[in-house]
């Protein structure tokens, strides 16, 4: 009999500890359900804002899809083997179907080089400019294509009116460089009609006379240059030649007036695209004013040299230099410190290296010679961020007086 109330009050107990139980699992439903709640919740707004991003980037990339779709300017996307992955309509309509073809290979080749680096000639008429940006990470590259054909058309034309309005400009003093030698050859040209002159004064006026129709001509010759300006050729020039022929050309007359002549060739092989005549005819305009500088006993140093994609060729003389006060207008267009000059010869020496995608330097130091440094681009071309600092100043004019 004792037993049954110690039965009862252990069952008791067990059911205490039952209801608590069932307690505590009942907040803690309630407390998982709530968290569920809140969870759900929050991924609902996570959801919306995935949503929301989603269809923001949908409209960008469509938006993006429009805007390449309506650019003048090609864009084609390389991969990292330079096949081309993407291209826009507008590089469609220029090099046709070019997705999945190597760009260097089946594209590039097509091209034809200009004097200017990132320019080309597409099927001989069009001109592009075309820029290259790396894609970081994947090692793919965009290319930038625009068509510059009519503002190179442009170019060319405002440079001719330049020279134009300088002829204009300088008419009177062309005038009177025509009437001078003109006059002085027409009064040695009188002479020869005395009945009375000798064989020997008759040979003199007469040489005189031919002096002046010379310098007339050459005259004559360097307006029309400068006022057709230079355009640039599509011949190979190995540098090496172009010295050759230079040497040739000068020596003799720089032995005739007493000077000694040096050449100094480490162009290694190097090769320029252009217009050989043209550049000859800059190169030896300098050494002309070269000697003009010199007196007897003086050495002129014609040197070459490559680096950075371009060869660098110097004319150096141990001369009389250039003043400070005439320095700045050595380029300008008629101006001459020479009574018999022309002061034409160095203008067209500046728009032969302009029109080559060059640079000219000049170093000089009164009464300690001056220096004609030429840069022109070679076939390795530099990187367009490289090239337009380097082009920015196409001319340079440093005094290296003491």
């Amino acid at each position: 009999m004792d037993s049954i109330p110690g039965n009862k009050k252990r069952l008791e107990e067990a059911f205490s500890i039952f209801t608590q139980a069932s307690e505590q699992l009942s907040h803690s439903y309630q407390a998982l359900q709530q968290r569920v709640e809140q969870l759900t919740s929050e991924l609902a707004v996570a959801n919306g804002e995935l949503r929301s991003q989603f269809i923001e980037k949908e409209a960008l990339s469509e938006r993006l899809s429009l805007i390449l779709s309506a650019l003048p300017g090609g864009v084609v996307v390389l991969d990292a083997s330079g096949k081309a992955a993407e291209a826009n309509p507008a590089s469609l309509a220029m090099f046709g179907d070019v997705v999945g073809k190597s760009w260097a290979d089946d594209v590039e080749s097509g091209l034809q080089q200009t004097g200017t680096p990132g320019e080309w000639i597409l099927q001989g008429a069009r001109r592009l400019s075309i820029a290259k940006s790396s894609l970081g990470a994947s090692d793919g590259q965009i290319l930038m294509i625009q068509d510059i054909t009519e503002t190179h058309n442009m170019k060319m034309q405002m440079q001719r009116n330049q020279r134009l309005s300088a002829m204009g400009e300088m008419a009177a003093s062309l005038a009177h460089q025509l009437r001078t030698p003109l006059a002085t050859a027409m009064l040695y040209t009188s002479h020869l009609g005395k009945e009375d002159l000798s064989q020997e004064e008759r040979g003199r006026f007469a040489e005189k006379s031919l002096a002046r129709l010379r310098h007339l001509e050459q005259l004559i010759k360097d307006m029309l240059l400068f006022v057709k300006g230079e355009t640039v050729g599509d011949e190979d020039i190995q540098v090496s030649s172009l010295l050759g022929e230079l040497q040739q050309v000068i020596d003799p007359q720089m032995k005739a007036r007493g000077l000694a002549f040096e050449l100094r060739d480490e162009s290694r092989g190097a090769a320029l695209k252009g217009s050989r005549k043209a550049l000859s005819g800059a190169l030896l305009n300098l050494l002309e004013n070269a000697m003009q500088a010199s007196t007897s006993g003086g050495r002129i140093t014609l040197c070459a040299n490559q680096e950075d994609g371009y060869a660098v060729i110097a004319v150096k003389d141990e001369g009389r230099g250039v003043e400070s006060r005439v320095r700045e207008r050595l380029f300008e267009p008629f101006f001459t410190t020479r009574q018999e000059g022309t002061g034409l010869g160095l203008a067209i020496v500046r728009a032969v290296v302009q029109s080559h995608g060059g640079r000219i330097t000049v170093k000089s130091a009164t009464g300690h010679g001056s220096e004609f440094i030429l840069e022109l681009p070679t076939g390795l071309r530099l990187p367009a961020e490289q090239w337009n600092k380097r082009a920015s100043d196409m001319l340079r004019i440093e005094s290296i007086d003491e």
